[in-house]
């Protein structure tokens, strides 16, 4: 059914906590995993640099280096991953474009990654949802808490 899951990471511990589930779901279809973060670190402009000079400052990005890691204890579980990083403004757009260029037959993240709130869906997950060619599995990683003051009841009752 799923041959290849998209588990988009920002590099927060948020995020990283799908990545257990993700495995159970490898193995369950035998699916590839391709680990993908977006992000806007500059490398050099275009006509800066080569294409070499380019690929060396990416590869020693910290967003990459997590990725290679995560991979590598993926492959030591023997399942199939892969990772890919990509530059660009807006992740959601990003991650969007991948699953509908690589044939990507679902898209597992967290509900929440870096600095998102609790009590909203994040912006990233909101818009990778919203405009998906797949499903999308949404895990959630934050506990939700009750209200503590009446302006918060407030917002629910709109």
């Amino acid at each position: 059914m799923f041959k290849k899951i998209l588990v988009p990471l920002d590099g927060s511990n948020l995020a990283a906590k799908v990545i257990s589930q993700t495995e159970d779901l490898a193995k369950a279809f035998n699916a590839q995993l391709v680990l993908m973060t977006v992000g806007s670190a500059a490398v050099g402009e275009v006509g800066e640099s080569s294409p070499e000079a380019a690929n060396e400052a990416v590869a020693r990005l910290p967003a990459v280096k997590y990725l290679e890691q995560t991979v590598a204890a993926l492959k030591a579980k023997n399942l199939n991953a892969t990772w890919t990083y990509k530059q660009g403004a807006s992740p959601a757009r990003e991650i969007v474009a991948y699953a509908a260029d690589r044939q990507v037959d679902l898209i597992v993240m967290a509900t929440h990654g870096a600095g998102e709130i609790a009590w909203v869906l994040g912006s990233v997950a909101e818009k990778v949802v919203s405009h998906a060619p797949v499903p999308v599995l949404l895990i959630r990683v934050l506990l939700p808490k009750p209200p503590e003051h009446k302006s918060e009841l407030d917002y629910f009752s709109m």
